[in-house]
């Protein structure tokens, strides 16, 4: 008979503490919901933020379809499903919703300077990720997380973090274009709209330095006060309270092989891809790491199931008319506040499904209300550099390609793909090159054919004997 120890063992898990493993985690019910409500607070603002990005982009495409209120309402429900999903496949405290810099790439990129219709750019978003689906199922995409430096993980979170930043400022006013002098100035405030974001930049960084729960939430809502007092915006003659769904199923996955070459049309959906396939990776392994989830070497455990998620929300996010759909670097928020597993994501993916209600406020908001939220994001996602060793050449030069080259070029797979072929460079100029995984080499070319894009299509054009 086993001695008295004086302490009575645990009482085994059983429901929902057995099936996220609150006790293995260190975790319990009360943490974990504490959690997921802190990581909605934190992400809220994107159910304003995508609406104002998107209608900037599409302009007169916009139709009555895509209306901010619809976006708004459609960016919250599909936000609120993958969410729910994540923790309940993945068991993660992960939280998804519309990629910033995706469709920043659906806006400016594919609509404004590519020519497609708002349904056609969600048509690529739908096709690149079913792609992105696949190589998940078949183990491709966490193999190349896995062969990826982690130094480049954390470069490519950075360099977004960069890019967001520099879109608040010029969404903002106060980054204007000054060609031909030079590429970018800064711009005084002389306009109503430029005090508003002023005013909205400061209450923003108070609140976040003060550690008020919702901050970027109350600075957006406070700050779209302001506007309405100064006129930058108005409310509606005819203001709707009920949200609108019209978005949902606008997609037309054809409409960029009838705009574009057959060559064209797969090497932009291939340069998505790309940009979708590798932004995760920065934010699964940092908030991994801060959940103390992740190996020594960076990698995380059980990382399938969270990348299959990942992937499928992006194309949901196409279907649903709202651009890809992927994880956050907020969900660090959560992890802070204590969560540790997917109950705290189920949480914060029931409380996007309520904030539905929300979406007709995302029609008066203006986007220099939004613009102090992305300098902000873009500061959080920027503390990642803390982990890259930049005074070792091998890490250094790589990061610091992927991180400036975003903001300068306006394109994220730009800077990936940057880093990706100088990092692999310099490791064959130092002897190093049959330490190359052969993914990073794979990879290497894919990104050398997306920056040889213009040259082989020039070729295949004067290949094209004339009628």
């Amino acid at each position: 008979m086993a001695a008295a120890t004086g302490v009575d063992a645990p009482p085994p898990e059983s429901g929902l503490a057995a099936f996220f493993k609150f006790a293995e985690r260190g975790t319990n019910i009360g943490t974990e919901a504490r959690a997921g409500l802190t990581t909605f607070l934190v992400m809220a603002y994107i159910i304003f933020l995508n609406p104002s990005i998107l209608t900037a982009g599409f302009g007169a495409n916009a139709g009555p379809n895509f209306t901010p209120v619809a976006l708004a309402a459609a960016t919250a429900l599909v936000a609120g499903v993958m969410t729910i999903v994540m923790g309940v496949v993945g068991n993660m405290p992960l939280a998804l919703a519309a990629g910033l810099g995706i469709n920043g790439i659906v806006a400016f990129t594919l609509v404004a300077a590519g020519g497609l219709t708002p349904q056609g750019a969600m048509g690529v978003i739908l096709i690149e990720g079913i792609l992105v689906t696949l190589l998940v199922l078949v183990g491709f995409r966490e193999a190349v997380m896995n062969a990826v430096p982690l130094s480049l993980k954390k470069s490519i979170g950075v360099g977004i973090g960069l890019f967001i930043l520099f879109i608040g400022f010029a969404n903002g006013g106060f980054v204007v274009a000054n060609a031909p002098a030079t590429p970018v100035t800064f711009h005084l405030p002389t306009a109503p709209a430029d005090f508003v974001f002023w005013i909205g930049i400061i209450l923003t960084i108070v609140l976040w330095v003060l550690k008020i729960r919702a901050a970027l939430v109350i600075s957006i809502l406070v700050t779209t006060v302001v506007a309405l007092v100064a006129g930058v915006t108005k409310i509606p003659d005819q203001f709707v309270l009920t949200p609108s769904f019209s978005t949902l199923g606008q997609v037309d996955p054809f409409a960029i092989f009838q705009k574009f070459t057959p060559l064209a049309a797969v090497l932009t959906i291939f340069a998505i891809m790309l940009t979708d396939f590798f932004d995760t990776m920065g934010t699964v392994t940092g908030v991994a790491a801060e959940a103390g989830l992740a190996n020594e070497d960076g990698s995380v455990p059980n990382v399938g199931p969270i990348l299959l998620v990942d992937s499928v929300a992006a194309a949901v996010g196409g279907a649903a008319g709202v651009s890809s759909n992927t994880t956050y670097i907020e969900s660090a928020a959560g992890v802070a506040e204590g969560g540790r597993t997917g109950f705290a994501s189920v949480v914060t993916g029931v409380l996007f499904l309520l904030a539905i209600f929300l979406a007709p406020i995302a029609g008066i908001i203006p986007s220099v209300a939004t613009a102090p939220a992305l300098v902000l994001v873009g500061y959080l996602m920027f503390t990642q550099v803390k982990g890259i060793d930049v005074t070792n050449v091998e890490d250094g030069i790589p990061a610091l390609l992927t991180m400036i080259l975003m903001p300068l070029t306006y394109d994220i797979t730009v800077g990936i793909g940057a880093g990706f072929i100088s990092w692999t460079l310099i490791q064959v100029a130092r002897g190093k090159g049959r330490g190359v995984h052969p993914l990073m080499w794979a990879v290497c070319i894919g990104f050398l054919i997306f920056f040889l894009q213009a040259w082989i299509l020039s070729l295949t054009v004067s290949a094209t004997p004339v009628a």
